[in-house]
């Protein structure tokens, strides 16, 4: 295990929402004004990796351009690079004397990194970034072992998207408050011969990892340095339960996913009242069927208790640094700027995304979509921190014991098999 230097940092308890207009406007004020490192001498270059998708051109060459007014001396080269085959990039560069400064990682690898060294430890720097406002489960998607390694770059969960038209006709006034009107509106739903109340495949365990953790269960759980799967605990297993009665009203087929059918052509082409995705699928949803243009509409997934947000899946990107970057002045004034307020604002305007302070999601209320997963944010969870996540999610056994549930299979016995496994595979096969 690498040098873990620095204090640990504190549990946070959920984050107070602050919403004051004037608070925000004087944060952004001071990120507007602030003025970076001058690291004199000559010209020093940042190499920063970021991923596909991520941020558009024009955002990209804006803020380089004020990274580097507010930084003379520096340049800041950006290279983007597509997901498919990037943790062995990033392996390499970690590895390297000549790799890049900054580097932009999926919110799930962090553990990984950090478990084969080389990645800076920004502990003693997280109150400087501003860690204490982050979004909880953004600012634990960059910790290990109470450490802070990765800087949150942006967010994005699931809601619920719906059509207006089929609510209206089911006399489905209002979006349900909490689980149990979920289940009534979608029963209620789901009776139109034809029609689907929700198309929920048997293997999205995004979702199912959002209901375990509403019930106060675990994916898995850490002791004394060793994973263990934590599937068949009461908690989690109401969680499962929860799942199956709310598939059971539309036809999904208990092996499918997201991508096998693809679930947005299923809810473009058929008649179906819910899907559970990130906001941004209902571009993709219109482009397929314009018809339900006008149509969608979004709500947080419910929780437990009526205006209650359920708990999901925060998905996204972090930014971590090499510890042999030869930019570490330079890399980190780019990272403090890009998690800055100001900078972190415009990206919500942009690209849709989750900024990673609570405050900074007002930016997001004038689109529906976006201020729905923004709302839900709130309850967001990440995955557990073991560097061998990745390989769980090769080969997942929580999509092989959500399809034997919802075949027959005893769900506590189940569980204890698929809890069995992932215990395996956290602990790196042993």
């Amino acid at each position: 295990m690498p040098h873990r230097s620095g204090p640990r940092l504190r549990t946070r308890s959920a984050p107070t929402v602050r919403r004051s207009l004037l608070c925000a406007l004087a944060l952004l004020l001071l990120a507007g004004c602030g003025t970076l490192s001058d690291p004199g001498g000559g010209t020093r270059t940042v190499e920063v990796w970021l991923m596909k998708g991520s941020l558009t051109e024009e955002f990209t060459d804006d803020f380089v351009r004020d990274f580097e007014s507010r930084n003379p001396g520096a340049k800041a080269h950006v290279t983007v690079h597509e997901w498919p085959g990037i943790d062995k990039k990033v392996h390499r560069a970690l590895r390297s004397d000549d790799g890049p400064d900054v580097i932009e990682v999926g919110n799930t690898q962090v553990a990984e990194y950090v478990e084969a060294g080389g990645v800076r430890n920004f502990t003693t720097e997280f109150a400087e970034l501003g860690g204490d406002d982050w979004i909880d489960a953004m600012a634990s998607s960059g910790q290990v072992d109470g450490y802070q390694f990765g800087v949150p770059f942006y967010a994005a969960n699931r809601v619920v998207i719906y059509r207006k038209d089929l609510f209206e006709k089911a006399g489905v006034d209002a979006p349900p408050r909490d689980r149990e009107e979920w289940l009534e509106a979608t029963e209620r739903l789901d009776e139109p011969e034809g029609q689907q109340g929700i198309y929920l495949p048997g293997r999205n365990w995004y979702v199912l990892a959002g209901f375990v953790w509403d019930e106060g269960g675990e994916l898995a759980v850490e002791r004394s340095g060793r994973w263990a799967g934590d599937l068949d605990s009461p908690e989690a297993v109401r969680g499962m339960e929860f799942y199956a009665r709310l598939q059971g009203y539309g036809d999904a087929d208990a092996a499918a996913d997201e991508a096998h059918p693809d679930e947005l052509e299923v809810f473009a082409r058929k008649d179906v009242a819910q899907l559970v995705a990130v906001p941004g699928s209902a571009k993709l949803i219109t482009d397929a069927n314009p018809e339900l243009a006008g149509k969608l509409g979004f709500f947080p997934v419910p929780g437990k208790r009526a205006g209650t947000p359920g708990s999901v899946f925060t998905g996204g990107s972090v930014l971590i640094m090499p510890e042999r970057s030869d930019a570490r002045e330079e890399g980190y004034d780019f990272i403090r700027l890009l998690a800055s307020d100001g900078w972190q604002q415009r990206m919500a305007n942009t690209m849709s995304f989750v900024p990673n302070k609570a405050r900074l999601t007002e930016a997001l209320e004038r689109e529906p979509g976006t201020a729905a997963m923004a709302e839900a944010a709130e309850n967001g969870h990440a995955t557990p921190a073991s560097p061998h996540w990745g390989d769980l999610e090769a080969d997942n056994p929580l999509k092989t014991y959500q399809t034997a549930v919802l075949r027959g299979a005893d769900v506590r016995t189940a569980a204890r098999t698929a809890s069995e496994e992932i215990t395996r595979l956290l602990n790196g096969g042993a």
